[in-house]
């Protein structure tokens, strides 16, 4: 995330199931929606109501973007955390129109109401090129002498 940006946190339900293309250079691209809805308490009902809903477009790119359309589907509850972009653009008419949506950088599953399951294994041939943190594998190996 650059300086000047503005993060954002989202949790909510996926309204539709990701969708996925890929462009001229082959980097996949996710476009999908996130409904936050409030809960409020009603006093006079004795009950939980909806509060309005606010609808978030997202994208998320590379491989982000293809873990999304494999993993999540309409009404999976997830926590996403990105930046706004505005996007703007002028109709066929001549009238110039804009809109904030989020760049996702992270997002999971929410674990709030339901269970998980992990699948895959992060190995370290995947991760070297594409961890800038990664210096390779610096554990201790049996029989190595400890730091101190």
């Amino acid at each position: 995330m650059s300086f000047g940006e503005t993060p954002i946190t989202v949790i909510g339900n996926l309204t539709a199931d990701p969708e996925i293309k890929f462009t001229d250079g082959g980097a996949a691209l996710a476009k999908f929606t996130i409904a936050a809805t409030p809960r409020v308490f009603d006093r006079e009902a004795n009950q939980w109501k909806d509060g309005t809903s606010t609808f978030f477009r997202c994208a998320a790119w590379r491989h982000l973007a293809e873990h999304v359309a494999e993993s999540l589907a309409k009404g999976s509850r997830v926590v996403a955390f990105g930046r706004i972009r505005q996007h703007n653009w002028q109709t066929p008419e001549g009238e110039n129109r804009s809109m904030l949506a989020m760049e996702v950088d992270e997002i999971g599953a929410s674990l709030r109401f339901v269970n998980v399951a992990i699948e895959g294994k992060r190995t370290a041939a995947s991760t070297t090129s594409d961890d800038p943190w990664n210096t390779g594998d610096n554990r201790p190996k049996p029989g190595d002498e400890p730091p101190f």
